[in-house]
């Protein structure tokens, strides 16, 4: 599979007849010849780029496209760095899972959760427990009270499939 990337049209590429014309930080030339705008372009050293070229007549614009370039991959850079990656720790639990587990777990939940991490809570239903999920939902809320000085409880327990999940993120 090839990647898709934007061509973009510009300067002696752009082959339709009239455009319309604006110049980068200035004034609106209005509909000009393809001619007139490349020879406007050349006069300042910039290049034609074709903005619209769907638009009734196509708009171009005269600007210097490499530092147009660069502008944007350095916006994009700034994006992918403000962007925050959330970590989700996933902590598995049974039905008939005994006190001290769930102590053991909750006590990593909290560790997690100091960490500014999102824990989910899943209860597997194997076999016949598949018959009671209610047991699983149990499990889930006497974890939850366990937690809920330093959580907040984003999605209640839920059943999807096989497991019952719950998921819940620290508190602020």
């Amino acid at each position: 599979m090839s990647k898709k990337t934007d061509r973009v049209i510009m300067n002696d590429d752009i082959r339709v007849s009239e455009v319309r014309c604006n110049i980068d930080g200035a004034e609106s030339l209005g509909i000009v010849s393809t001619d007139e705008a490349m020879a406007k372009a050349n006069e300042l050293g910039l290049d034609l780029v074709l903005i619209a070229p769907d638009a009734k007549p196509p708009v171009a614009k005269i600007m210097d496209y490499g530092k147009y370039r660069y502008q944007e991959e350095k916006k994009q850079k700034e994006q992918r760095k403000n962007q925050t990656k959330v970590d989700i720790k996933e902590i598995k639990l049974s039905v008939k899972i005994a006190e001290n587990d769930v102590n053991y777990k909750v006590k990593h939940a909290r560790e997690f959760l100091a960490e500014g991490k999102h824990v989910r809570f899943r209860v597997f239903l194997k076999g016949r427990e598949m018959a009671n999920p209610d047991a699983a939902k149990d499990v889930l809320l006497r974890v939850w009270a366990m937690i809920e000085d330093v959580g907040v409880m984003d999605k209640t327990p839920r059943f999807e499939g096989r497991y019952y999940n719950m998921l819940v993120l620290p508190s602020k």
